[in-house]
C-alpha cells in the first residue's frame, strides 16, 4: 500500500497520521471486508499450490461497516481528528464481502489476522514510510 493510494485503510491511516478529517463517502454504512497483506499472500500460495482452476475466493468474510474502520483507525493512532462526510459516488458499492467457502473447503484456508491487529500493523508501517514516529493529536 502506498500513502495515497485511494484506498479506504490507506486513505483513513494517512490523514489520522497527518491530523486531517478523516473523510467517509456516504453515511459509512456500506461495508467492505478486510484482509490482512500476509493472509491474502498465504491464501494465494496455497491456491496455487493446492488448488484447482474453479475461481475461488481468496479474502476475508467478515464485514464492517466504512465507519467502524474510521473509528478503529481512530483509536488505534490516538488521533483526534474528526470524521467527515462526502456525498457517496454513484458506482459505490453497498456490500462487499467475499465467500471463501470453496478455499476453506479445498484449501483448509482462511485468515487469521484480525481487523484491529491488521490495522495497527499497517499504521505501523506508514508510520516508518512516512516518517512519522509520531502519533497525531491535533483536533
Amino acid at each position: 500500500m502506498r500513502p495515497r493510494d485511494g484506498r479506504v485503510v490507506s486513505n483513513f491511516i494517512v490523514q489520522a497520521l497527518n491530523g486531517e478529517p478523516i473523510t467517509i463517502y456516504g453515511d459509512g454504512t456500506q461495508t467492505r471486508s478486510f484482509c490482512y497483506v500476509a493472509d491474502e499472500v498465504e491464501g494465494l500460495y496455497q491456491l496455487f499450490m493446492r488448488g484447482d482452476s474453479m475461481p475461488t475466493n481468496i479474502g476475508n468474510p467478515t464485514e464492517y461497516t466504512v465507519r467502524q474502520l474510521a473509528d478503529v483507525v481512530v483509536e488505534l493512532t490516538g488521533s483526534k481528528v474528526p470524521i467527515v462526510t462526502r456525498p457517496l459516488p454513484e458506482d459505490d458499492p453497498k456490500v462487499r464481502r467475499p465467500d471463501i467457502t470453496r478455499a476453506r473447503q479445498m484449501l483448509g484456508w482462511e485468515p487469521k489476522v484480525a481487523l484491529k491487529d491488521g490495522v495497527a500493523r499497517t499504521i505501523e508501517y506508514f508510520r516508518t514510510l512516512m516518517g512519522t514516529d509520531r502519533m497525531a493529536h491535533r483536533g
